[in-house]
């Protein structure tokens, strides 16, 4: 690795981004959730104690990881993704991984749980970066650079769709391509895996009934509106009534048992309904500033370890948001996956303050 260049401290502006969707996120928990919480619960508070509780050790960790210098990953990076191979292995297994919502997703005990999913994203990041430094040469060769790391990635994404987990899966194989690419892998090599992937991806709709009615709910959600198409439709019915300054905030009325999951996956259509267009453009302007600045980093890293890493973390974040959105709104499908630092979650919020953590220390050793 080249000579490294420390400056005074972390990037500030990126911080305060950080803080403040963290802030946006936390209002918008309560707002949308508070209904189904004192119906529940009895308590209208209860997702919001647990957002600030999860938010509050993430940023905490954030911190404490952006102490760490960042090339001292390098050394554990294999661990760190074995282990991640391991839990992906471990929740598997009826009595280890828990069932929600169809999927054996998780590992934990009664509330308090993680996702494995979640863990391998940033493993396989590290894990990849790390690798390609040293691969970085023979990547222009399709069987001796540009197999060896697709097997791998390509690997893991089957495990992770054993659950099956579409949305997680299709952020992680996105984030790691986006690296191969980044590398210096080439582009007629993406244009052969694409004519896989396209086959792959169509398997991997036939194997599975309910991601059929998910594509046809997407091309016409009004042909089963109590059915498949409920939950977009409930969605558009959130961001349409917002219009340009929104219905007021905590005047949503999708979150009235309308709208499933207002404060997790889709928060971002509470958001457009009660802070309208301009609330939702302004969310979106704080993502694009927080892109911005990561690319920033990355490149101004010292050295290509820190490049690959920097950039791995801000698309992974980047491209979950715009799936996120892209569901939300009606584009793609729906996938189930939560929007960062804005969704109610654990393990989601918690592993993402960590990941940019490494973001801010590599920002300290920017040239």
């Amino acid at each position: 690795m080249q000579n490294r260049f420390r400056t005074d401290g972390v990037d500030r502006l990126l911080v305060i981004l950080i803080l403040m969707i963290l802030l946006i996120g936390s209002l918008m928990v309560y707002s949308a959730s508070y209904i189904w919480a004192e119906y529940k619960f009895d308590d209208s508070f209860y997702f919001l104690k647990r957002q600030l509780l999860f938010a509050g050790v993430g940023v905490v960790a954030m911190f404490i990881v952006a102490n760490v210098p960042y090339f001292q990953w390098i050394k554990y990076r294999k661990w760190i993704f074995i282990g991640c191979i391991v839990l992906l292995i471990a929740v598997l297994i009826p009595g280890v991984g828990m069932v929600r919502g169809g999927a054996r997703s998780w590992i934990g005990i009664g509330a308090f749980s993680i996702q494995p999913a979640e863990f391998m994203k940033l493993g396989m990041i590290l894990f990849l970066s790390g690798y390609l430094v040293n691969a970085q040469e023979k990547l222009t060769e399709f069987r001796r650079g540009f197999v060896p790391p697709l097997l791998i990635i390509v690997s893991i994404f089957l495990l992770i769709m054993l659950q099956p987990d579409l949305g997680t899966g299709m952020v992680f194989i996105l984030t790691s391509f986006l690296l191969l690419f980044v590398a210096g892998a080439r582009w007629g090599h993406f244009l052969i895996l694409g004519g896989f992937g396209v086959l792959g991806f169509l398997l991997l709709i036939i194997s599975a009934p309910y991601r059929i009615n998910r594509i046809t709910a997407f091309l016409d959600p009004w042909q089963d509106p109590l059915g498949n198409g409920f939950q977009i439709i409930q969605s558009l019915y959130a961001i349409g009534p917002g219009g340009l300054f929104g219905v007021g905030y905590g005047n949503s009325l999708q979150k009235y048992f309308y709208l499933p999951e207002p404060h997790n996956d889709f928060i971002f259509a509470i958001i457009a309904e009660e802070l309208g267009f301009i609330g939702g453009f302004f969310v979106i302007g704080l993502f694009f500033l927080f892109v911005w600045r990561g690319v920033l980093v990355s490149l101004h890293a010292p050295d290509l370890f820190a490049k690959l890493l920097s950039i791995g973390i801000v698309g992974m974040i980047a491209i979950q948001v715009m799936i996120n959105i892209s569901v939300v709104i009606g584009l793609i499908p729906v996938t189930g996956i939560t929007l960062p630092f804005l969704s109610y979650g654990g393990s989601s919020l918690t592993l993402t303050l960590c990941s940019v953590g490494i973001l801010l220390n590599i920002s300290k050793y920017r040239k």
